[in-house]
């Protein structure tokens, strides 16, 4: 069992997956608002230099991309404007968060599939994909290797694994700097636009307690994962991990 796997949002009894759709549901109005500012916008940078990555890989029409975790739907609305012809498919646990993702979808007037799926047991088919993504979401599976295997299940051979994740900067002063940020200020601020006081502290513990870099490239290799690359944006505040089936 990995570190970030024994964190759970509000008890430390019951399973970890009903707390984070429970945690979820309860933030969802006010997680895009948060999401946006307390990364001072740059996760949309950081969103866009993925799908620079999958548009060099993922070409033509009828392409099936899977959104994994794909909360509100940032990352698959993003997709959807900036590759119309692929067919994409966001999923994720928490249904609060899908239906903000809908709406988001409606407004933009983008025909695309959001369907509630445990990460864990999805009900897709082997090799049913030509690439996965998730942005900031698989530090909260309930069970890390079983996320990622299911992940690697539905890749097509030779599929591109392309994944997101919040990390801990390795260097001074932003190493400092960061740790005071997230332990002080992010905590107050999401419970105080969320009104839930376990949310924010816990999406930052799962943080800190997450495995990175050249540990994530091992898990990925152990899962099945090849030709594992992995590059550090914004000093290291978010990683994006590269990996084929």
């Amino acid at each position: 069992m990995y570190k970030q796997e024994e964190i759970k949002p509000y008890s430390a009894d019951g399973e970890k997956v009903g707390q984070v759709e429970k945690m979820f549901d309860n933030i969802a109005p006010t997680y895009d608002l948060l999401n946006h500012r307390l990364s001072w916008n740059i996760d949309k940078y950081w969103r866009n230099t993925a799908i620079k990555a999958l548009e060099r890989y993922v070409t033509g029409s009828g392409t099936a991309i899977l959104d994994v975790a794909t909360g509100t739907g940032d990352l698959a609305l993003l997709m959807a404007k900036k590759m119309p012809n692929a067919d994409i498919t966001g999923i994720d646990i928490s249904e609060g968060m899908l239906e903000v993702a809908r709406q988001k979808a409606r407004q933009q007037d983008l025909q695309m599939t959001f369907a509630k799926e445990d990460c864990n047991a999805l009900s897709y088919p082997d090799n049913h994909f030509d690439a996965v993504t998730a942005a900031f979401g698989i530090r909260n599976f309930q069970n890390l290797e079983q996320g990622l295997s299911e992940m690697y299940r539905v890749l097509k051979p030779a599929g591109m694994f392309c994944v997101l994740e919040l990390t801990t900067p390795v260097s001074f002063p932003m190493k400092q700097l960061f740790h005071i940020y997230s332990n002080l200020i992010l905590p107050f601020y999401g419970k105080l636009i969320s009104h839930d006081t376990s949310a924010y502290s816990y999406l930052n513990k799962t943080i800190e307690a997450f495995p990175q870099g050249e540990t994530m490239m091992k898990i990925l290799q152990k899962t099945g994962f090849s030709k594992t690359t992995f590059r550090r944006l914004t000093f290291g505040i978010c990683t994006m991990y590269v990996a084929y089936k």
